[in-house]
């Protein structure tokens, strides 16, 4: 169970080189052909028998087994196509055997046409395997030329350099700190800084005007050759064209190839030996300067992000970045929200007069077979529940509104900013190709309106069907989540009813703060339950929708999981803000659920217990994420290094090559999960801020650990993905300006109706401007027919109303006041949040310059074809 080795190559066929044919390119700079699908149109649909595909390399030059190279030494390995052919046993049966040599041919016939067609298209190609008893694992290296690169860079409208210009200071604090004269910890200087240029769109008749078209071999980066290579490898057919048998990923669905991915630019691991930091690879770099736990403090190497993973991924981590920066103010003021209420614990009169008040006030029994009790009973929790309803928290209110808008308006700048300094800004996707299981499953064909070819085609009637369909799943889920809520409530009771049954004093007492904590926790397990399950069901019901293209797929199964998560993590909050204790009723008439008394607020108010809440499902979930980012990732590499192992043997005495090491790493999983996760917590930490003022605090420390394990993953764990281009973080955006204005809703309804901040407001402008007797205003005494059912006693219970049970006048005003406060704020708030939306203009005025200096050397490049043009006119005029 050995590598194949080196002298046996030619035999066997483990190590080729496809040459460029010039004679059947059509690539080349003179060359007027058109390239259909990666391929040049003609010849590709016939099949050599005898496939001619490969070409031996030489055999006599092997420079560095690990490096990204040929065995030549010089040709670049651009991607890496894997496949495993397992060795069959002896002894089948005959039926099985039958059916699987028919799919290996089907795959194999494919296999061979694909390879075929990328041959034409003009890539090089050397092969390595790695064979044992039961497996060989082919690595197919492929390779762009000069004239492949040149034609797509044109194609895909590439930005070619004109001019160098000093890179910008992305970092507005670097400018704060240094004009107070502050040293700037935040800095740190990162090797190998890209160069930042003014570009323009790359053309082959202007090649001579752009800055290091003279170097062949460093003019496209690594990542732009990446990209190009995907591209042919996505247009390239294998099977007939009029069943879409085009591209590399439907190839992967169809399992005719295991992997297929770009290389990374050596290990991430530093040399052990000390070598200067310009001598490191960029993967290195990003590891050392961006990944390590030690630059938790640092800024981000965006540009070299960009440089090595892509827009994409890089305009993730710089949204993140971003984030994490304007979450420093939100924390900060919230901390400062917090301790101003724990100073202002004993000045609390309220909760003096409950802790002095002895035996004065005897409260109605909390369920049908408890005892009366004293409200004195519950004073530290009284004392707790200023903490999160106090004065403080209506300003950290409004200035969570204005923070939301504020970030976003102020991303969009640095977006912007961002598009442009990565030549984004003007990015278009083109006209996007059919999924490759929309391909593979679509009744129909039609002809496309925009390219004239005919591709597959779903009826759009038959698509809304199952949308709507699957709108009635995505209901019924929402029940599911509504009846476990309603679960968690009648436990949450049944807990509070056997706590005070128990007879010890300390359990009596603290019998609601034991359910409601102990619920919370059984909730946030359903929450993480459900939400597996649900985005599982999402996925099947989005591709059964059929959408034509990736982007459509993706933006329905965005909202089809952003719509479940925010009801299964968002309903148990929404129930204890606005529900719990509404609909308790009054003695003698009290409300029941299910044979249950419905609930009431705890002896805090319903605030801390929305404070707990939010505690225990925010922070738990951001444990339990960090805590399978950091394990799953690492077990699922382990599993494929051991997979691999078995293959590989024990007898190999060398390293082995970039490309298997790279193989033993794990498939990029996307972002869409990074996403969703953060903006989850963007929704905690606006719209239930009012009632715990630490969330900004919380998600500050999170999201410290979450950029370096997002880093770690991409730079240590995952196979290197392909780059992909983007202006924003698209529909993202869309989702966080809907929380921003929900948050505005919702803290407004917060502070009316959950907080005593009004009740309090209106007492002491009628009342007592100090609060004394405030308690005792609040609590109602039992009506007759209570004492005269059964054998009850006098006592009070937390409600407005007379001794008949009926609403007193003083609530009536305080609704009026309530109503009215809900009103003024949003108004206020939104035409102010629409006055910084006009104020901050979304591109800053800098960067307008700076394009308006791009287009003028762009023209000026240009400039040359028009003359020429006007020249040939005046020679050559009309007949």
């Amino acid at each position: 169970m050995i590598r194949k080795k080196r002298s046996e190559a030619g035999a066997q066929d483990a190590s080729l080189l496809i040459a460029l044919d010039k004679s059947r390119s059509c690539l080349s700079s003179d060359s007027s052909g058109t390239i259909y699908n990666g391929v040049p149109y003609g010849g590709f649909e016939e099949e050599d028998k005898d496939d001619p595909i490969y070409v031996y390399a030489d055999e006599g030059y092997s420079p560095n087994v690990r490096g990204n190279y040929f065995r030549d030494g010089q040709t670049q390995i651009d991607f890496v196509l894997v496949w495993e052919e397992k060795v069959r046993p002896p002894k089948k049966r005959r039926g099985k055997l039958a059916r699987d040599d028919r799919t290996d041919g089907h795959r194999e016939h494919w296999k061979r046409k694909f390879l075929n067609n990328l041959r034409n298209a003009g890539l090089l190609m050397e092969k390595e395997e790695m064979r044992s008893e039961r497996k060989t694992i082919h690595y197919l290296k492929l390779s762009a030329p000069w004239d492949v690169l040149v034609y797509y860079a044109e194609e895909l409208c590439m930005r070619a350099p004109l001019q160098a210009q000093p890179s910008p200071d992305w970092n507005s604090s670097a400018g704060v700190l240094g004009s107070l004269c502050i040293p700037n910890l935040l800095h740190q200087h990162v090797p190998n800084q890209p160069v930042d240029y003014y570009t323009c769109a790359f053309r082959r008749s202007k090649l001579d005007k752009f800055l290091g078209s003279d170097s062949r071999d460093s003019y496209f980066s690594n990542t732009q050759r990446h990209r190009i290579v995907y591209e042919i490898l996505a247009r390239t057919i294998y099977g007939k064209r009029k069943r879409a048998e085009i591209g590399i990923n439907r190839l992967l669905n169809e399992r005719v190839y295991a992997a297929a991915f770009p290389l990374h630019e050596g290990p991430f691991e530093t040399p052990e030996s000390e070598v200067p930091d310009d001598a490191l690879n960029p993967r290195q770099v990003l590891y050392r300067f961006w990944a390590q736990w030690g630059c938790w403090y640092r800024y981000q190497p965006l540009d070299h992000i960009r440089e090595y993973f892509g827009e994409k991924i890089a305009i993730y981590f710089a949204w993140l970045g971003f984030y994490t920066a304007w979450l420093l103010p939100a924390a900060a003021v919230g901390t400062m929200i917090f301790l101003a209420g724990l100073f202002a614990m004993g000045t609390n009169t309220p909760a003096q007069e409950i802790c002095e008040s002895g035996g004065q006030f005897l409260m109605c029994p909390l369920c049908e077979t408890c005892e009366t009790w004293n409200i004195s009973e519950i004073c530290p929790m009284a004392k707790v529940g200023y903490l999160f309803d106090h004065p403080g928290t209506v300003f950290f209110s409004v200035f969570m509104s204005f923070w939301a808008v504020t970030f976003l308006e102020y991303w969009k700048r640095k977006s912007a900013t961002l598009a442009h300094h990565w030549d984004c800004m003007d990015f278009q996707e083109e006209e996007e190709r059919p999924r490759p299981e929309f391909a593979a499953m679509a009744p129909w064909m039609e002809q496309n309106p925009i390219t004239g070819v005919k591709e597959p085609y779903f009826p759009r009637r038959d698509r809304l069907s199952r949308v709507l369909t699957g709108s009635m799943a995505i209901v019924i889920m929402l029940c599911v989540v509504i009846i476990f809520l309603v679960s968690v409530i009648m436990y949450r009771g049944i807990v509070s009813v056997m706590m005070y049954h128990t007879g010890n004093a300390i359990l009596m007492t603290q019998a609601g703060n034991i359910a409601n904590i102990s619920s919370t926790l059984v909730n946030l397990v359903l929450i993480l339950l459900m939400s597996q399950v649900y985005t599982s069901l999402a996925e099947k019901l989005t591709r059964w929708e059929m959408h034509r293209t990736q982007t459509l797929h993706e933006d329905a199964f965005t909202f089809k999981v952003f719509i479940f998560q925010f009801v299964n993590f968002y309903s148990s909050p929404f129930y204890v803000a606005f529900f719990k204790g509404r609909f308790v009723g009054y003695p003698g008439q009290y409300g029941t659920l299910l044979g249950l008394r419905n609930e009431e607020c705890g002896p805090g108010g319903c605030l801390i217990e929305l404070a707990q809440q939010l505690f225990i499902i925010m922070v738990g979930k951001q444990i339990i994420g960090n805590i399978q980012e950091f394990v799953i990732p690492k077990l699922k590499a382990w599993q494929q290094k051991r997979k691999l192992a078995r293959v590989r043997g024990t007898q190999i005495s060398q390293e082995p090559p970039r490309w298997e090491e790279d193989y033993e790493l794990i498939e990029c999983e996307g972002l869409f999960d990074e996403y969703l996760e953060m903006v989850l917590q963007f929704g905690f930490i606006t719209i239930f801020v009012a009632a715990f003022p630490l969330a900004p605090l919380f998600a500050l420390l999170n999201n410290w650990v979450e950029i370096r394990l997002d880093a770690q993953k991409f730079v240590c764990e995952y196979r290197r993905p392909v780059a992909y281009r983007t202006q924003d973080i698209g529909v993202w955006f869309l989702i966080l300006e809907v929380l921003a204005q929900i948050s505005v809703v919702v803290n407004a309804f917060l502070i009316a109706f959950t907080s005593d901040f009004l009740p309090r407001l209106l007492y002491q402008y009628e009342h007592e401007s100090q609060l004394q007797g405030y308690v005792n205003f609040t609590l109602a005494y039992s009506p007759p027919c209570y004492m005269a059912t059964g054998n009850h006693t006098l006592c009070r219970y937390k409600a407005f109303r007379d001794a008949n049970g009926n609403y007193t006048l003083f609530y009536w005003k305080l609704l009026a006041i309530r109503l009215g406060f809900i009103i003024a704020f949003e108004h206020v708030v939104f035409f102010f949040l629409r006055l910084i939306d006009w104020l901050v203009p979304d591109v800053p005025g800098s960067l307008e310059l700076t394009i308006k200096r791009e287009r003028y050397l762009a023209k000026q490049a240009l400039a040359d074809n028009q003359e020429v043009l006007l020249t040939q006119a005046a020679f050559h005029p009309a007949a």
